[in-house]
């Protein structure tokens, strides 16, 4: 049987200010490495500083609520995720699934994903397609390498958790979505992934330390299960 795995590819690493040409030609590189291993990979897209971008351009227009919001957020990940499928040219299926619920088909090794519903980031479709294929855990790659114990940004003793509980994790991290949050993972995702038993592995963006991982070797990063 091939290996599948579930990529929660964060926007940061997407679209940080723009398309990062440098990330995306490498991410590209290693997982063309892994098909040819005949791996198969759902990559679901994040919606990045493009996200960020629609959401306060329209906010300064008129006020918007979370709903609303959430939406801009939506297409900003289908339009990474297109990005992201014309880069991976006829490697990746020509559909890009939004309802991580529906069936999905391999025609080829890649498969493309991006939003689906207001309420919840692409941490919680991830969450969903591997629940859907019938795989235990998820990988999260962004600009985030660990969890830490607190906000690393605003504490500088702020200590790297290397292994911990979703009932631990969620008790660092707000309870509640909001549009354009920053969370290792977000909530709603946190709260369906304990519910149905997926480990999620928080690795940050280094590609050899993904390859690691692939290869079911030591990596560096967060084990949340």
């Amino acid at each position: 049987m091939p290996k599948t795995f579930v990529i929660s590819l964060g926007g940061s690493l997407i679209f940080p200010d723009k398309l990062d040409k440098k990330f995306l030609n490498n991410f590209k590189k290693t997982i063309e490495k892994y098909i040819k291993k005949k791996y198969k990979f759902i990559i679901i897209c994040g919606g990045g500083k493009l996200a960020r971008n629609f959401q306060q351009a329209a906010s300064k227009i008129k006020k918007l609520g979370n709903r609303e919001m959430d939406w801009l957020g939506i297409q900003a990940t289908k339009i990474n995720a297109h990005s992201l499928k014309s880069i991976f040219g006829d490697k990746a299926n020509d559909s890009i699934i939004t309802n991580p619920n529906s069936k999905i088909n391999f025609k080829k090794n890649i498969v493309m994903a991006a939003g689906w519903k207001p309420g919840w980031s692409t941490d919680y479709d991830a969450v969903l397609l591997a629940k859907n294929l019938g795989i235990r855990e998820v990988i999260n790659m962004s600009n985030v390498d660990y969890v830490y114990d607190k906000d690393p940004k605003k504490h500088k003793d702020a200590k790297k958790i290397e292994k911990i509980s979703w009932q631990d994790y969620s008790k660092l991290i707000s309870g509640k979505w909001k549009a354009g949050m920053n969370a290792p993972f977000d909530p709603v995702a946190a709260k369906e992934a304990k519910k149905s038993r997926i480990k999620v592995n928080i690795i940050g963006k280094d590609l050899k330390n993904l390859e690691n991982l692939l290869n079911g070797k030591k990596f560096k990063g967060t084990v949340i299960e």
